[in-house]
């Protein structure tokens, strides 16, 4: 039994023609499967991600039509971050998205990466983060994660040359998304919000068998401690960060348009599934039945907080029912929706997709 990385998270849109266009033309992810939220299907469930939509790289969206927005608080996610490789590759990414107008913060050195912050047409907080350097600048490879690292000072909000951050891009105009600033690598990190790193930490570690790779403090909020787990050595794409927050003046989070509905991580099959239901439940945890999402099985739990938590098997994938040229083209449904396509599909809007 182990957790292989992250599987996927699932935000909430208010306009999924508006999400495609956004995630597919300015982000360059691939829409690799159309179809309806399982639990209520007359509303779409889009998924974008690499060229097959492996596990770690999807990002996945129910379509609350016109839903209003959501907040983050406790109990709910900050961000999620996307991978790039280097920090010329971001800043060819500052440069793409500030020449389509969409407002940038960054690039920020967070010291284990770079990376520049955004906002989706929903107002999600999406970052884009470089690969390295990683947890062992500051630490020996067999000891990350065991002691307090505190931020370079330098690289606190209140000490940053702001002036230098704000003009810092790339000279040239970036015609297209080209090779090197490709995102099919897929997620970073996802970093949601709790009320006690303590128990977060017992959740992550003894709960689920994660490795604690940082532990420091929130480089814009320094009186927030910012703890990081992950697999193995941590590597991006198995990242789950935490803020601490003080229940008593936060705020819990909001469902709604911007806001996540959960977070997935990938295990190996559903027999593993099995065994993770009952560790779960001898932990006092809520755990849900195992759960036939077609591409792969699903049970849900909660963590401290709230934040629902979902744990996923790697396959069949999704090339189960279309071919891999073919994916994101046409609306797929399970089979036991089928006999009901019709009414399905008058309630929901064409979606234009760019080759």
């Amino acid at each position: 039994m182990k957790i292989l990385g992250l599987h996927h998270i699932t935000l909430i849109s208010s306009d999924a023609q508006r999400t495609v266009d956004f995630y597919t033309r300015m982000l360059g992810l691939r829409l690799v499967k159309q179809t309806v939220n399982f639990d209520d299907p007359t509303s779409y469930h889009l998924y974008f991600g690499d060229d097959l939509g492996r596990p770690g790289t999807a990002i996945t969206f129910f379509e609350w039509k016109g839903a209003a927005r959501g907040y983050a608080g406790i109990g709910g996610t900050h961000h999620f971050a996307l991978t790039t490789a280097d920090y010329n590759s971001l800043l060819k990414w500052k440069r793409w998205l500030t020449d389509h107008q969409i407002q940038v913060d960054g690039p920020f050195d967070r010291h284990y990466f770079k990376s520049i912050y955004f906002r989706d047409p929903d107002g999600t907080i999406v970052e884009i983060a470089t690969h390295g350097p990683g947890w062992t600048i500051d630490e020996a490879p067999e000891l990350i994660g065991t002691e307090h690292r505190h931020p370079p000072t330098e690289m606190l909000a209140s000490n940053r040359d702001e002036a230098r951050i704000k003009t810092e891009t790339w000279l040239d105009p970036i015609d297209s998304i080209t090779l090197d600033m490709a995102l099919m690598k897929g997620m970073h990190h996802i970093t949601a919000i709790g009320s006690d790193i303590q128990r977060t930490n017992t959740f992550y570690t003894e709960v689920l068998g994660m490795r604690r790779v940082k532990m420091t403090s929130n480089f814009d909020d320094p009186t927030s401690a910012h703890w990081y787990w992950g697999v193995d050595d941590g590597k991006p794409g198995t990242l789950m960060t935490y803020f601490e927050r003080k229940a008593a003046e936060t705020r819990g989070t909001r469902y709604g348009a911007g806001q996540t509905h959960h977070v997935a991580f990938a295990v190996a099959d559903e027999a593993e599934q099995v065994e993770w239901r009952i560790r779960l439940s001898k932990a006092g945890y809520r755990v849900s039945p195992i759960m036939d999402r077609v591409y792969f099985k699903s049970i849900y739990t909660n963590d401290p907080d709230g934040h629902i938590i979902e744990l996923a098997t790697v396959g069949p994938g999704f090339v189960l029912d279309e071919s891999s040229a073919e994916l994101g083209t046409h609306l797929m449904l399970p089979p036991w929706l089928e006999k009901d396509r019709q009414a399905i599909e008058s309630l929901l809007s064409p979606l234009h997709v760019s080759a």
